[in-house]
């Protein structure tokens, strides 16, 4: 399995992108930027902002991120000890697949 946190931080290491700086423009702690390095799994969308930040494209080390990102779909839901996403981010992600499987369920009723 491929460990996206160790892909993640020899990007930024080789960038030269201080970790305080890359904290900053996130928006995140210093210490949330080392527990990325840490995950084995760290969500689509936080690899998109990394790489938005670093001006680097992920989807020649990370397997799936190309199709991700074509797809728009929704990442499958992996934060188990709550550390990544914030109250506001969990309900904002459980509010968009509500209303997702809500469109499809239209669309059903429809044909």
């Amino acid at each position: 399995m491929q460990h996206k946190g160790e892909l993640i931080e020899k990007v930024v290491r080789e960038s030269g992108y201080s970790i305080t700086r890359l904290a900053k423009k996130m928006g995140k702690s210093r210490r949330w930027v080392y527990q990325i390095f840490e995950r084995p799994n760290v969500p689509m969308e936080y690899i998109l902002e990394l790489g938005k930040v670093l001006h680097h494209d992920f989807s020649k080390e990370i397997k799936g991120l190309k199709e991700y990102k074509k797809g728009g779909d929704f990442q499958k839901w992996e934060d188990p000890e709550g550390e990544f996403f914030t109250d506001q981010e969990k309900a904002e992600y459980w509010k968009n697949k509500y209303l997702m499987l809500l469109e499809k369920y239209n669309e059903l009723l429809t044909d």
